[in-house]
């Protein structure tokens, strides 16, 4: 068993005994608010022998090291009072902007809908203490501080619906080695979960580093927005401890709800990584701030909107989204005849059954576009199960040297993708035929004979498929009697 396996577990152990926390999912928010303050006090640590000027934004009683690093200090009824009635009001009121006190707001941001489960003082102490034994600033510890964090995901998938915060970090990883977001560019994941995304793009974007100055536009590329509470949580806390010293930048909020007429040019941005929720209704209201023509309830459609919209001109974007929205009509249609007009979706991968087990075994999709110039082909490429899999699990996931076939057979978008060609697993298709079949990206591969699913998340898409066509060839027939009784009349 690993040191951080054996950390989280004896954590879980002490809070298994106490009766304010109920389940894998508070037990995480529990641990996670812990966490943050106390790499958020390590980190202050650092900056005050960094800098000479360097003011904590907390008051002095409110910092980890004044009330929670003496193993001996406060504990029972007056720890608990101290942590309800002190720390938790006074963080969620801390006067704080993102401009003069940037610090400040973060904590506050965190702590805006976090909650302390814990009724017993005294376990809530051993818990601290046993935080106390890692140090932030200990280069073997800060590792260990990574480890935790990944076992603290894998723990929050098991912890009911939380598969919608998580994307396989072999599919992050290769969508932003293909996207590659560059030093100096802006990039944003408008649904940002715990935050895969931006981690990847982080060190993608470190490895560019040459100078001081550099280091600083780093720690203002990355952009996030995530509307539920733990997850914002854990990706402040993930940019932390990939060196973001003020995560600023990831906002507690929904981006569906400000209205899509609202955003101009200084909210664009140069790249967009995303696994947007889908699935899923948006609450009422929420599809009146987009134009009338692609107004949907369903998240994932309405982010494809969003994406389109906030992308700069020549911007790119890898999007996670299901065979729905590629086969989709009505306001589907619609979206992807955006899509396609307005920026060149030059690469559609289509993933195979269960990369996101066992939260869904609906077939997604990766996306690729550049904003600016319409589609005139799509590449599709099928990728393939390793050898010897019929599925992947959360014992067997898929893993990035898998995509090893797809780099080398990716090209380069500024000469138009010209070294690709088609193999069993690689298809084009052109947007005349896209047009044709009413924009529907749902193409086969051409080199595959037809397969028989007995998968029942497809069997029933093919069901909401064939019973849409119905439905329309109902209307349709509606329409033709209609027509023709009023000419009778």
């Amino acid at each position: 068993m690993t040191i951080s396996s054996t950390f989280i577990k004896s954590v879980q152990d002490i809070m298994r005994q106490d009766a304010g926390v109920d389940g894998d999912a508070q037990r995480i928010s529990q641990l996670t608010w812990l966490l943050f303050l106390k790499i958020f006090d390590d980190q202050e640590t650092e900056l005050e022998l960094m800098r000479d000027a360097y003011r904590s934004p907390l008051p002095e009683r409110l910092r980890w090291r004044n009330w929670a690093a003496d193993p001996e200090g406060i504990t029972g009824d007056e720890l608990l009072a101290f942590v309800n009635a002190d720390l938790f009001p006074s963080l969620k009121a801390l006067n704080a902007d993102p401009q003069r006190n940037a610090r400040g707001f973060v904590a506050r941001e965190v702590f805006s809908d976090a909650y302390n489960y814990m009724k017993s003082g005294q376990l809530l102490r051993q818990v601290i203490n046993r935080i106390n034994e890692i140090d932030f600033n200990n280069r073997a510890d800060r590792h260990l501080f990574n480890d935790l964090y990944e076992r603290i995901l894998k723990d929050l998938q098991s912890a009911g619906n939380a598969g919608e915060f998580y994307t396989p970090r072999a599919v992050t990883q290769f969508m932003v080695d293909q996207v590659n977001p560059r030093l100096g560019e802006r990039i944003l994941d408008p649904a940002c979960g715990t935050g895969g995304f931006l981690a990847c793009a982080l060190e993608h974007l470190k490895t560019q580093r040459r100078s001081v100055e550099d280091d600083v536009v780093v720690q203002n590329a990355i952009n996030g927005v995530e509307k539920k509470q733990l997850p914002h949580l854990l990706c402040v806390t993930n940019m932390m401890l990939h060196g973001i010293e003020v995560p600023s930048l990831i906002r507690h909020d929904n981006t569906l709800a400000r209205p899509l007429a609202d955003y101009g040019t200084r909210d664009m941005v140069d790249v967009i990584l995303t696994n947007p929720p889908f699935g899923g209704t948006e609450e009422p209201g929420i599809e009146g701030n987009f134009p009338a023509d692609v107004r949907t309830r369903e998240t994932a459609d309405l982010f494809l909107v969003l994406i389109i919209e906030l992308l700069r001109h020549n911007g790119r974007a890898a999007v996670v989204l299901p065979d729905g929205t590629l086969f989709g009509e009505g306001v589907k249609t619609r979206i992807k005849e955006k899509l396609l007009t307005e920026c060149n979706l030059h690469t559609i991968v289509r993933l195979p059954n269960g990369v996101f087990a066992p939260y869904t075994g609906i077939k997604t999709n990766l996306l690729f576009f550049t904003k600016g110039t319409p589609t005139r082909e799509v590449w599709y490429y099928e990728h393939p199960y390793p050898t010897g899999y019929k599925s992947y699990s959360k014992t067997k996931p898929i893993r990035i040297e898998e995509f090893a076939t797809e780099k080398a057979w990716w090209g380069s978008e500024t000469d138009g993708f010209a070294s690709r060609v088609e193999n069993e697993f690689a298809w084009k298709v052109d947007i005349a035929t896209l047009r044709t079949s009413g924009y529907n990206l749902d193409q086969k591969n051409p080199h595959k004979a037809d397969e028989i699913s007995h998968d029942p998340d497809e069997l029933l898409a093919q069901y909401q498929r064939l019973t849409s066509e119905a439905q329309a060839l109902r209307d349709q027939l509606k329409g033709i009697l209609a027509n023709a009784l009023e000419g009778q009349a």
